[in-house]
């Protein structure tokens, strides 16, 4: 089987990492690709914003499966034209994908299937957003403002706070922009990110992860697309993944279906386990990014095999997935002044270490890896138990070089030391 990943980040990398061990996968290739993913897996150009591009790509590689990474060629319709081409693609169409393009969309959606989820106000214009404020504001009896941005925003496009004035300053610059809004009812409780597997009928959901959005220790400093991640959960309540197969994942699924509209890739549903029970805060339509580097390495299920079973509409013969004992960490090392104004350009050395996938690197004419985005690598590793894979994630950080770099020191270290609680009713 010949497959195509499109996209460039380190959830690629990791994609390309374990279809690259799956013996079904006969050849192999990542457009555009980064310095890490050309080490596994043939480099290709590609404008992964361009559906007749990528499809034109897919048809000329003469690839079986393409997997679309990124959320921009989904929202831009490349798995329609992929698929138009006659060629099996791993991502939701076009319109399934505004599940992620666009929240106002999902929250009908979820509407329609009975999925718990956050109380929720769209906003269309200034006037509006003091009074979605307002009514937040007195849902939430003084818990933090959440003002999101309605489509596409890498991740960063929400913001928590106790500060109306920085709530109303965020919705207004979105608006401004010519984008929408949305207020939403704040969530109490840890969040968990679980991503499934679907051909539009079937489901099979993944490990559960946690990521790290904050860009400093402690939860502290802006909101980025995610600062490391760890998966296992040690301190997630017994039946967690059934209770949200049954009342988000399955639902949500059959509702796309029943619209015309059948959601086939991966489904990524962010939730909160709240004092009231599981609620959406958001859905992805695409693997997570960092989510992905510590799900993947635990799947000891072919990649390959599932993916295209997804694409094919057979995931029913599926067999059940497989999983490593063990735990895994990843840790993001980023560029100064990420993410405001991230420093790109700079040397990179260690970074073709065991355990480092590539997020935001290019390799100049010389041969050197240079930094090329905010979040340069994802340094990952597997261990027998939560304690020991951060153990082993730091150890690899250290052999890291990058000037001035900036990772958080305390990735998994909660769930390590026992710090995390359901709130009271769960």
């Amino acid at each position: 089987m010949r497959v195509l990943v499109i996209g460039s980040g380190a959830r690629e990398h990791a994609l390309c990492v374990a279809l690259s061990s799956d013996p079904a996968v006969t050849a192999l290739a990542c457009a555009p690709g980064n310095a890490g993913t050309r080490a596994v897996a043939e480099p290709a150009a590609v404008d992964v914003a361009d559906p007749v591009a990528v499809a034109a790509l897919a048809t000329g590689w003469s690839a079986d499966l393409v997997v679309i990474g990124p959320e921009v060629p989904l929202v831009a319709g490349a798995a329609d034209a992929v698929r138009d081409a006659g060629i099996a693609c791993f991502g939701p169409s076009e319109q399934a994908a505004q599940i992620e393009g666009s929240k106002s969309f999902a929250k009908h959606v979820m509407a329609a299937a009975g999925v718990p989820t956050a109380r929720s106000w769209p906003v269309g214009g200034p006037a509006e957003l003091e009074t979605a404020l307002d009514e937040a504001g007195a849902a939430g009896e003084g818990a933090p403002y959440v003002v999101k941005d309605d489509g596409l925003a890498a991740g960063k496009g929400v913001v928590v706070t106790t500060d109306r004035d920085a709530a109303v300053a965020h919705g207004h610059r979105v608006l401004e922009a010519g984008g929408a809004v949305l207020v939403e009812e704040y969530l109490d409780g840890p969040e968990v990110s679980l991503f499934a597997v679907t051909d539009g009928t079937t489901v099979l959901p993944l490990l559960p992860a946690q990521d790290a959005k904050r860009r400093d220790d402690g939860d502290a400093g802006p909101n980025t697309g995610g600062m490391g991640a760890y998966a296992p959960l040690p301190w997630a309540p017994p039946g967690l993944v059934d209770e949200v197969l049954a009342t988000v994942l399955q639902p949500t699924v059959d509702e796309m279906r029943r619209r015309g509209e059948p959601f086939s890739g991966l489904l990524y549903a962010g939730l909160a386990l709240t004092s009231r029970g599981v609620r959406v805060v958001e859905f992805n339509a695409r693997f997570g990014d960092p989510e992905t580097q510590v799900v993947l390495p635990l799947l000891e299920t072919p990649l390959g095999g599932l993916l295209h079973a997804a694409a094919t509409g057979t995931l029913a013969d599926h067999p059940p997935l497989r999983w490593r004992d063990g735990a895994a960490v990843t840790v993001v090392v980023a560029a100064p002044g990420y993410p405001e104004r991230p420093r790109t350009g700079d040397p990179v050395t260690g970074a073709d270490a065991e355990g480092v996938l590539h997020a935001g690197t290019t390799v100049d004419a010389e041969g050197t890896v240079r930094s090329a985005g905010g979040r340069v690598l994802a340094v990952t590793a597997v261990g027998a138990d939560l304690a020991a894979a951060r153990r082993r994630a730091y150890e690899r950080v250290a052999g890291v070089r990058l000037a001035d770099a900036h990772w958080r020191t305390d990735i998994a270290l909660a769930a390590v030391e026992g710090r995390i609680s359901l709130p009271t009713g769960r």
